[in-house]
């Protein structure tokens, strides 16, 4: 074992880890250290300082990634830990740097793109073993930057650290996020594209993962010919985060291919579980480890509904709407396997791949979905009659499909039970007034009877049938209302809101009756407010 891991348990001061490099040591490093935005080639990064701010100070921390690095919240809000989470310190043995990458963004080529805000410090051992990577969002401007400051708000620096932390707890893949710092400075963002821009509160986010690879660092390589590069990244992720493959070589590139493909497929499959919507699924935003990575106008579901989208900039195309996540996933996979298609030796091998992704969802999706209803399968004749009759229930009046499938698991399955109390337990989930229709409330029961048969066939104990649904659907998720109510309190000094929710999150399966407003659908004031639905790309 390297002498640089920790042992397991072992928890002490940022200051006194000792970082490796293993992406800068592999890789080849643009020359040019001029922190100009430009036109980067034949390099996988740029190396490039944080951008020091006015008066680093630490808004949050999240004790589960910090037991996780090993590392222990510091005592004060300023000093060390503020000010290298902050950018204004470099510790001994880091080696900052800004990845170069490409991507499709919206479904057209966009050329380089790269670290535009992101600069990561280094690599930190956790205490499992394994090598992550800490990440400063908002650290200032980069070679990658473009037209940008290279900074980021508090409010998308607040939804990204929350969000990293909820997600991890509903087990969903994720990158984590570590700490949140006020800069003490203003940043200046148009947050609707309207010609008004105004100055708000800066913030950094400290975000933490294995790699943050992404399908763009390969498409940047294969778009400039840049062949022999392509295949010394794809040999530093193989080697390093999949080794279990075996060492590089064309069937080994195939089989990296398929898990990338299977991972991606359990990715989205777990979105569409909780009803999550990531907003801007551009090849750039897809991980090449099949985790949730960039949050920026994400969303939930309130209103079931497949074409929603909480990204403004969306409005009007909703490519990446709910219902259209998987496809879009496939579609990314496709520019990922043209980049990687010069280290294969024929295309069957990246076709191969696509066929798993879509096999791998599939069979995820079915069996989510059996557990979201409290069923060993959904493999049954008239299952498939069933569900669509639910998908059908669920778009026809405003419900609520965090609250619906929850609720679903205290509706009766006795063949005895009465329509009110088969009805009752879902009163809370729907929006729409239209849902108490006696036309609709009929409806809604014969599903539930139906429902209910199908429970039966399985004679499964009610509790258990319970258990079961209250496993695979969340009573509590990051609503944006409820996220933009931690934002506004925080800009206001007060971070009680913020960690409430945060220790809520962290339980999102559980009860917690204390909490019980946190699990209510929105409430008709956020329906229109900024920031308490949609959400622009602004940052």
């Amino acid at each position: 074992m390297n002498s640089r891991i920790p042992a397991p348990g072992m928890v002490g001061s940022l200051g006194d880890k000792q970082f490796d490099n293993s992406f800068v040591r592999a890789l080849p490093a643009d020359p040019n250290l001029q922190n100009v935005p430009r036109a980067v080639r034949n390099a996988c990064y740029t190396r490039v300082d944080p951008t020091p701010v006015r008066l680093p100070r630490l808004l949050a921390w999240s004790e589960h990634a910090g037991q996780l690095l090993g590392i222990s919240r510091p005592d004060s809000d300023e000093g060390l830990v503020s000010e290298v989470l902050g950018g204004n310190r470099v510790l001994p043995g880091m080696q900052p740097y800004a990845a170069r990458y490409g991507g499709h963004q919206f479904g057209h080529w966009a050329g380089q793109l790269g670290d535009g805000r992101a600069i990561t410090l280094a690599e930190l051992w956790s205490v499992d073993g394994k090598r992550h990577d800490l990440q400063l969002k908002g650290a200032g401007s980069t070679p990658y930057s473009r037209t940008a400051d290279g900074r980021a708000v508090l409010r998308s620096s607040v939804r990204e650290f929350m969000c990293s932390e909820a997600m991890h707890h509903l087990g969903i893949p994720s990158t984590r996020a570590l700490s949140l710092v006020a800069t003490g400075d203003a940043v200046v963002r148009d947050m609707f594209y309207d010609g008004n821009p105004q100055a708000e509160p800066g913030a950094i986010v400290c975000r933490v993962a294995p790699s943050f690879i992404r399908f763009g660092n390969f498409e940047i390589l294969a778009a400039n010919e840049e062949l022999e590069l392509l295949k010394q990244l794809a040999d530093y992720v193989i080697g390093e985060h999949f080794a279990e493959l075996g060492a590089p070589s064309a069937r080994v590139y195939a089989l990296w291919f398929e898990e990338i493909c299977r991972r991606t497929a359990m990715l989205v499959a777990h979105w569409m579980r909780v009803g999550f919507v990531h907003g801007v699924m551009n090849t750039d935003n897809m991980s090449i480890l099949g985790l949730t990575i960039d949050y920026g106008p994400y969303g939930w579901l309130e209103g079931y509904d497949l074409q929603w989208t909480p990204n403004t900039t969306d409005a009007q195309g909703r490519r990446y709407c709910y219902g259209n996540q998987p496809h879009i996933a496939q579609w990314n996979l496709v520019r990922l396997a043209n980049a990687l298609a010069p280290l294969m030796a024929n295309t069957s091998a990246l076709e191969q791949g696509l066929a798993v992704f879509v096999e791998t969802f599939e069979n995820a999706s079915n069996q989510m979905l059996a557990d979201k209803l409290g069923l060993a399968s959904i493999a049954q004749e008239g299952d498939e009659k069933l569900l669509g009759e639910l998908f059908k229930l669920l778009q026809s009046v405003e419900t609520d499909m965090t609250l619906f499938f929850r609720l679903l698991a205290k509706v009766p399955a006795a063949q005895t039970a009465q329509d009110g109390a088969l009805l009752t337990p879902l009163r809370r989930a729907f929006y729409d007034e239209g849902a108490f229709a006696p036309s609709q409330q009929a409806r809604l029961a014969a599903w539930l009877r139906s429902f209910g048969a199908r429970v039966r066939q399985e004679q499964v104990p009610e509790k258990s049938r319970m258990e079961r649904m209250n496993l695979a659907n969340p009573k509590y998720v990051l609503r944006n209302y409820l996220a933009q109510q931690a934002i506004d309190a925080l800009a206001q000094g007060d971070a009680s809101m913020l960690t409430r929710l945060m220790a809520v999150l962290e339980r999102p399966y559980d009860e917690q009756p204390a909490h019980d407003e946190l699990a209510e659908r929105r409430p008709e004031w956020a329906r229109h407010k900024p920031g308490c639905s949609a959400l622009s790309c602004s940052s």
